[in-house]
């Protein structure tokens, strides 16, 4: 299978640097967006910063639920990092240029914090199916240990797969554009590769099963158990409280896998550079703003917690 975009006159280019378009396409929204980048990055960072901080400080939450939450929060710091701050700079300078290494870098980076996130979010609704469908077993099964194995095999679970499709991906040779509509990520810069590509889309295809829609359809098995289970209780506003809740939950991982698999299962022809974009906002900028109140800010025994921290520091004043 030859990709449709080749270069005139056949040579192919050696790029040494790109150039992430961004929001060029509206010059007149630039400082709006500049604006507006700056306001998210600093609410998902102190959002997020905030529970990182409480979950580790307060003993009442020192449990699975908050060890699990503690974490997916500094990895959506992290996640955020990687593309959020350039945007702005890019909005900030109009300097749209990146280096071969950086874009690379970038992308390796999304990559494995995105597989990351995919098993965070199997393994937190894991832990509230075992919780409320199997309340006398939790203990056992949720112990410090299989809590511990769980994390870290979140963390490093994408790293030699990501790393290997990124050197694939990096290993191709483009076509005479360098201009990514969005940032460094597997579809804009399959799109500019020349030549015979259909090995790196299988790849895409293999990569977007084990990671986005394996832990998705966990997801789903657990919340549809933990629905089953709900439906059981006793109480009305019981059930009403715990449906808020996965509503809630499922509206997030709906939003945040579903752009991922629409972006990743299209295959290289079918892709568009704007709804691209905007999908790649929704899964790099959109679920992290909203991830600290759906998980936790809403959470009581979090509110709770940050109100003694709060209290603790004004009297310190």
């Amino acid at each position: 299978m030859k990709n449709q975009h080749q270069p005139q006159g056949g040579n192919l280019t050696n790029l040494m640097e790109f150039v992430l378009l961004g929001f060029s396409d509206v010059p007149h929204l630039q400082w709006v967006l500049f604006g507006l980048l700056i306001v998210m990055y600093f609410f998902i960072l102190l959002g997020n910063g905030t529970i990182v901080l409480i979950t580790r400080l307060d003993s009442a939450l020192q449990t699975p639920m908050y060890f699990f939450l503690g974490n997916f929060s500094f990895l959506e710091m992290c996640y955020v990092s990687i593309t959020l701050p350039r945007m702005v700079y890019n909005l900030g300078t109009q300097r749209r240029a990146i280096s071969f290494i950086a874009c690379a870098t970038q992308m390796c980076s999304t990559l494995i914090l995105g597989a990351a996130e995919c098993f965070f979010l199997a393994v937190m609704a894991y832990d509230r199916y075992v919780a409320i469908c199997k309340p006398l077993h939790y203990p056992l099964v949720m112990n410090q240990r299989v809590c511990f194995q769980l994390v870290i095999g979140c963390w490093i679970s994408g790293i030699p797969a990501q790393i290997g499709q990124t050197s694939q991906i990096f290993s191709l040779s483009f076509c005479g554009s360098n201009q990514i509509n969005h940032f460094c990520d597997i579809p804009p810069l399959l799109h500019l590769a020349c030549g015979y590509i259909f090995v790196n889309e299988m790849m895409v295809f293999l990569g977007a099963g084990i990671f986005v829609l394996v832990p998705f359809l966990l997801v789903i098995f657990s919340y549809s158990k933990i629905i089953s289970t709900v439906l059981k209780l006793p109480s009305a506003t019981s059930q009403a409280k715990a449906f808020s809740t996965c509503s809630s939950h499922l509206a997030v991982v709906m939003l945040f896998y579903g752009s991922a698999m629409v972006t990743y299962f299209r295959s290289n022809t079918s892709h568009s550079g704007r709804t691209d974009k905007v999908l790649s906002l929704f899964y790099t900028v959109v679920t992290p703003t909203f991830n600290p109140v759906i998980y936790s800010l809403r959470n009581k025994n979090v509110k709770i917690a940050l109100r003694k921290f709060l209290c603790k520091q004004f009297t310190k004043i």
